[in-house]
């Protein structure tokens, strides 16, 4: 499917990874998984993001998860593959097996641990893109990688051949704001944040990449669809509703248990986290539970 900074839009879901018991990937969890939310309308599905526990994966088992989903959504709607890497090398034999099985684009954040200059994050980025040839969106989450892809070096990268969007995951909506201006122009700008999912729409961005779509997505593409259909009350209506489980879902308390536990709560694929990530504590648990009460869903 042709992914390009006109077409991505919408509701693309950060999928978790399920896994079995004794913590090897489930695979026909993740089709099950792929298979419901295609089914409930989403427009992409980003594969071993931060809600699909990348870090705690090896090569093979990405390689795997995305060729999966990939195979199971058959072209219907985009896969994007995370391939994120703290080194540039490793970011680029992960985008080339990403491409081997046969996704749609790239996701990638900026690199982790080491704080580097601009130019050198731009050198990152730059070289990914070049070497595999993919639509590659910029993932902005300087909380988890300590380094941050600011307005100004996205505006270099839009240059980039094969660079077509940002996924804007800084709490700060006045950097959004920012980006909206300086480059939804020249790249699809999303969000990230599911609590911010309406007033990034009504101010412009394009769309996100969520994790409580994973969960609730025919909600998420409500919100969607109602703001295109210039339906602002009724889609800020829905957004204060789903915040009774959004709240779970973001950073406090980590949101990869949370959203494990929602979708076990629902009878759909999860299984554990992999450590050391925790799994929620019996009172988060709750919590979660009563969101999804609220929404009606159990």
């Amino acid at each position: 499917m042709s992914l390009t900074a006109e077409t991505l839009r919408g509701v693309n879901v950060a999928i978790v990874t399920p896994f079995q018991d004794n913590q090897d990937i489930d695979l026909a969890g993740a089709k099950n998984l792929t298979r419901f939310l295609i089914d409930a309308g989403v427009h992409g599905i980003m594969t071993t993001g931060g809600n699909g526990e990348f870090p705690h994966m090896l090569p093979d088992e990405k390689k795997a998860v995305t060729a999966a989903i990939v195979e199971e959504a058959a072209g219907a709607i985009p896969i994007i593959a995370g391939t994120a890497a703290a080194g540039t090398r490793e970011a680029v034999l992960l985008a080339q097996d990403a491409k081997a099985v046969g996704a749609d684009g790239l996701i990638v954040t900026a690199p982790h641990y080491f704080q580097v200059s601009e130019d050198a994050l731009f050198a990152h980025y730059e070289t990914i893109a070049t070497e595999v040839d993919l639509p590659l969106v910029l993932y902005n989450n300087p909380l988890y990688t300590g380094n941050e892809i600011t307005p100004t070096l996205i505006d270099r990268l839009a240059a980039v051949p094969n660079v077509i969007g940002l996924k804007q995951s800084n709490a700060d909506f006045g950097i959004l704001m920012e980006n909206i201006r300086m480059n939804g122009d020249k790249v699809a700008v999303l969000t990230g944040i599911d609590s911010q999912f309406y007033a990034a729409l009504a101010s412009g961005a394009t769309g996100i990449f969520s994790t409580a779509a994973c969960v609730i997505p025919r909600e998420m593409v409500s919100i969607y669809d109602l703001v295109q259909s210039k339906s602002f009350e009724e889609a800020r209506q829905l957004q204060l509703k789903l915040q009774a489980l959004n709240r779970y879902l973001e950073y406090d308390p980590g949101y990869v248990g949370p959203c494990k536990a929602a979708l076990r709560m629902l009878g759909l694929p999860a299984g554990p986290v992999r450590g050391p990530l925790p799994e929620v504590t019996a009172e988060e648990e709750a919590g979660v539970r009563g969101g999804l009460e609220a929404l009606g869903l159990l």
